[in-house]
């Protein structure tokens, strides 16, 4: 049994030894020859999964790695009999502190305040429920929108409609797959129409995919006051990043909020025992384990002011990758495949905490000493 794989999948060694062979290779390499014997294929969203690497092959199965599969013609797999799985909520905690990393930046470093503040998430799935969470802990109101589950949860009268999102809240964050067509589209959801409607000039974020905010329409809100501010980590057309658009935004990074330690070993095991229970093979997962960070100890003693959101920003700081990103913007894929991630706050441990400050610490994941 072969099974190719994108090379930038860690934790990879020793998993399948005795039951397949692994090729892994750099996703430019992996091509219809490569593929033409392959049984599987392991992959992320840099391998495009359509016809033209797929005709005439032997594949029966493939396992992304990833949250989204847009990269995967999903069609053309039915019609020729190829079963795929993605990775629902692989990396939705490493999503949820992305967020919380941008709330705390903003209030250490350019003095924000989020208190009485209302933020609005679109989209509640893992990575929404997983920004929920965060908000919660830090004791911010929410408002939700979520349509499909409206729809599916119709006793549910939490969520709101975008309108609602739009004329009410003061933060407004994006957490929803990319659907190019269809009842649930979200292809430019924001678009000039609904920044006209925003009541609170906002600050917008997006984390999900780029093209879901029509980025010239965000750069054109930006410019005319209708939005004050706006932090991306999706962008549409990336690789390729607008450099006006980089300018005007408050904390800009490559493409990485899900690209935690802990949010990637949760995805290779997702993809490896996929593969394993399609094929009914065994395999070797002990090797999949995140290492431990640099400094897991956070002593708030050492915290002046904000002791919640430093050590926030000592488990992951947005500003130390924005200023990469402004200083290389024509590196984007260098940058996200040469990322140091991070480690997620249940990694860390928090020492002389005041009792009043242990529940929201909990509620976030952290340790408490």
């Amino acid at each position: 049994m072969k099974i190719v794989a994108d090379q930038k999948i860690p934790f990879l060694e020793g998993v399948f030894t005795g039951s397949a062979t692994l090729i892994a290779l750099p996703a430019k390499e992996i091509t219809p020859e490569v593929v033409h014997d392959a049984d599987a294929l392991l992959t992320r969203t840099t391998i495009h999964c359509t016809e033209e690497l797929l005709n005439n092959s032997s594949v029966r199965f493939i396992s992304t790695c990833t949250i989204g599969y847009d990269h995967i013609d999903t069609k053309y797999c039915q019609e020729h009999g190829i079963q795929w799985q993605n990775a629902p909520g692989c990396n939705a905690g490493s999503v949820g502190e992305y967020f919380a990393g941008v709330i705390a930046a903003l209030t250490q470093y350019k003095g924000y305040d989020f208190k009485d503040k209302t933020v609005g998430i679109v989209g509640v799935g893992n990575t929404g429920k997983a920004v929920l969470n965060v908000c919660n802990a830090l004791g911010i109101k929410t408002l939700l929108n979520d349509p499909p589950r409206a729809r599916a949860e119709k006793e549910n009268s939490s969520f709101v409609s975008l309108d609602t999102i739009a004329s009410e809240c003061d933060v407004i964050t994006f957490h929803v797959p990319l659907y190019k067509e269809g009842e649930d589209k979200t292809l430019h959801l924001a678009d000039a129409n609904f920044f006209h409607k925003l009541k609170k000039k906002p600050l917008i974020i997006n984390a999900c995919r780029g093209p879901v905010i029509d980025n010239t329409a965000l750069l054109e809100a930006k410019q005319n006051g209708l939005i004050s501010d706006y932090v991306l980590d999706c962008w549409e057309k990336e690789p390729e990043i607008n450099p006006e658009l980089l300018k005007e935004c408050a904390i800009a990074t490559p493409h990485i909020a899900g690209y935690s330690y802990d949010g990637k070993s949760k995805a290779t095991r997702m993809g490896v025992e996929a593969i394993a229970n399609f094929f009914h093979i065994d395999i070797n997962t002990t090797g999949i384990v995140p290492p431990a960070p640099e400094s897991p100890e956070i002593d708030l003693s050492t915290f002046a002011t904000n002791p919640i959101e430093q050590a926030i920003l000592h488990a992951f700081d947005p500003m130390e990758k924005d200023a990469i990103m402004r200083s290389m913007p024509d590196k984007f894929e260098w940058m996200r495949t040469h990322y140091k991630h991070p480690r997620e706050f249940m990694a860390y441990t928090i020492i002389n905490c005041p009792s009043h400050l242990q529940a929201p610490f909990k509620a976030l994941g952290f340790e408490i000493k």
